[in-house]
């Protein structure tokens, strides 16, 4: 059965890590990528300082060939990396065992990495090639997935169900309100910012898909 797992990996470990060094307050999200063997070209979303700040202190580390600003919105800003191909680490092990990434965040404290394999096989041989690459990971959490019930639902972003979820068991939603925005932004491991935005686009899809049934009916 396909499989979901989340990993942690120290924030230096990862080459983009080097900028919470000069930068502790940033928060970089990987966009979701699906690795071809030996080609990993992910966009990466960068919040919390400005944009010279980030390609100066990126292109420090070994593991970035170049980096270069695609587009920003608001204070979030979306770059394009080129790798080193012979930089050994998560990147390497996820084109070598063909592991799609669903996630990854990484803030000054450590990297969150979700995961998906056709079955726990796959996950476990992506774990064995981390640690022969010397890569301190840590598996956290692992989930057989269901299918997916609901349009809504296939309507949602992985993050948007994840911030959804996660406001509602907290209790963001009640009145008053359990838990505040900056505390699922902790939980999370992103930005009060990313939060906001998360909800706010899932709320949206979530309403644009039930008014759409609505009318359906009528």
């Amino acid at each position: 059965m396909a499989t979901e797992a989340t990993f942690t990996v120290p924030s230096d470990r990862f080459p983009l890590g080097s900028v919470f060094d000069r930068l502790p307050d940033v928060t970089v999200e990987l966009e979701r990528v699906i690795p071809a063997r030996n080609v990993v070209v992910p966009y990466v979303w960068v919040r919390g300082t400005r944009v010279d700040d980030i390609e100066r202190t990126f292109t420090d580390h070994p593991g970035v060939k170049r980096i270069e600003l695609v587009d920003s919105v608001a204070d979030e800003y979306l770059f394009r990396v080129e790798w080193s191909r012979e930089y050994e680490g998560v990147l390497s092990a996820l084109t070598e065992t063909a592991i799609p990434l669903v996630r990854a965040v990484g803030t000054n404290r450590q990297w969150t990495f979700d995961v998906r394999g056709d079955d726990q096989s796959d996950i476990a041989v992506f774990q064995k090639r981390c640690r022969e690459d010397g890569v301190p990971i840590t598996l956290t959490k692992l989930n057989a997935l269901m299918p997916i019930e609901t349009a809504t639902e296939a309507a949602l972003t992985d993050p948007q169900v994840e911030a959804l979820r996660l406001a509602y068991d907290r209790g963001y939603f009640n009145s008053p309100r359990d838990v505040t925005m900056a505390e699922l932004g902790d939980e999370l491991g992103i930005t009060q910012q990313a939060v906001a935005s998360r909800l706010r686009r899932g709320i949206d899809r979530v309403l644009g898909e039930a008014l759409a049934k609505s009318e359906e009916s009528i």
